[in-house]
């Protein structure tokens, strides 16, 4: 798996070049937790629930079924308040910030793969491109020198990507579209 800090970082990106000026305080916090609560499933483990089994690791938590279903009840359970078509755009946001994770683990070089399609379809896949260091399991195991291989490969091929896509877009929303929004613009 990729590490929670790469996760929360892919989120945070999706976020803030997606999300309105004016959003709650909790469309942050909902988006982490939507992108690293596929990992909840290595509670598997103490279950002495395999691997490989659909309801362990990188099984139907990491599924688009699971990712749509979390999106939906995000959407609809903390956002009431909003109309019903923004709250569908927030499922659909919410929805890819979930599936992120798993294309995120699908990246990395270790691990069974990832069951895209369960419940439909038990294959795990990878992507052809793996490029990122699979994350140890365990908070104990990832502070040593395959913690640290990990660190630098999601700086690599998460963190700069991310920023690389994230402040140009950051950068044309605030100078470009709030110029033409703001009230100093309409008495020019």
């Amino acid at each position: 798996m990729a590490s929670v800090f790469s996760h929360g970082l892919v989120a945070l990106v999706i976020g803030s070049v997606s999300a309105p000026r004016a959003i709650p305080k909790r469309f942050w916090a909902l988006s982490i937790i939507c992108s690293i609560l596929p990992d909840a499933d290595v509670i598997a483990f103490k279950f002495d629930i395999p691997y490989e089994h659909m309801f362990g690791h990188r099984g139907i938590s990491h599924s688009l079924l699971f990712a749509a279903m979390l999106g939906i009840f995000v959407a609809f359970a903390f956002f009431s308040n909003m109309r019903t078509s923004v709250r569908w755009l927030l499922t659909l946001y919410f929805t890819l910030v979930t599936a992120s994770h798993a294309v995120l683990d699908a990246m990395t070089n270790g691990g069974l793969g990832v069951a895209f399609f369960a419940p439909f379809d038990e294959a795990r896949y990878f992507l052809p491109w793996r490029p990122i260091v699979v994350s140890p399991i365990g908070i104990g195991s990832f502070f040593s020198a395959w913690g640290m291989r990990v660190i630098v490969s999601e700086l690599l091929w998460v963190g700069l990507p991310a920023a690389g896509l994230a402040l140009p877009l950051i950068l044309i929303r605030r100078f470009v579209v709030n110029r033409k929004t703001s009230p100093e613009s309409e008495l020019s």
